[in-house]
């Protein structure tokens, strides 16, 4: 009997048109589908910011529709960068609305984070942060091993492919263990 193939979803925290993170993601994504996963990828520019009084008149669209597919999908691909240390407001928005009651989509996925950064840290303070909003949902964030792209300003060559083999190696690495980890659950 074939197993089923694994749905990845995709989310940036960055909405900027160029971003690395976006390039950095789109090139994860683009590794599961050559282990054979399916992807996509969803647009958090269309989640309105969390408040109370809109949840209790329902979902918006758009959330009720990211939050169909954390649940549909077997495991996440996420890629932020680093605001202030931290990872960004959008993607936290996005996590804040989704897991909110009654039910959490979140519950149990594993989560395979990475970040791209112009700066020599390459993301890796906001992912601290990230790790901890991830377990507060209680979703499973893989630990190793972890993508902290530095100097991302010149990491992209013109068709938006990691330059560095390290680096894609590494990329690999991380979307093989998802995959493993979804596989064994």
């Amino acid at each position: 009997m074939a197993s089923a193939k694994i749905n990845l979803l995709g989310l940036s925290g960055s909405l900027r048109k160029d971003s690395f993170n976006t390039k950095l993601l789109h090139n994860a994504m683009e590794i599961a589908r050559s282990l054979g996963a399916e992807t996509k990828i969803f647009d958090l520019s269309q989640i309105p910011l969390y408040n109370q009084d809109i949840e209790t008149k329902g979902f918006p669209d758009s959330v009720q529709e990211l939050r169909k597919k954390i649940f549909s999908s077997n495991g996440l691909l996420v890629s932020s960068p680093e605001y202030n240390f931290s990872f960004t407001g959008v993607l936290k928005n996005a996590i804040d609305w989704t897991s909110r009651p009654p039910e959490n989509p979140f519950s149990g996925k594993p989560v395979a984070i990475m970040g791209a950064s112009p700066s020599g840290f390459g993301a890796v303070r906001s992912q601290l942060h990230l790790r901890q909003a991830l377990m507060a949902v209680n979703a499973h964030a893989i630990n190793y091993p972890q993508i902290h792209i530095s100097n991302a300003d010149t990491a992209f060559d013109e068709k938006e492919k990691l330059k560095d083999s390290k680096n894609l190696q590494q990329l690999e690495k991380l979307v093989a263990v998802l995959l493993e980890t979804i596989s064994k659950n």
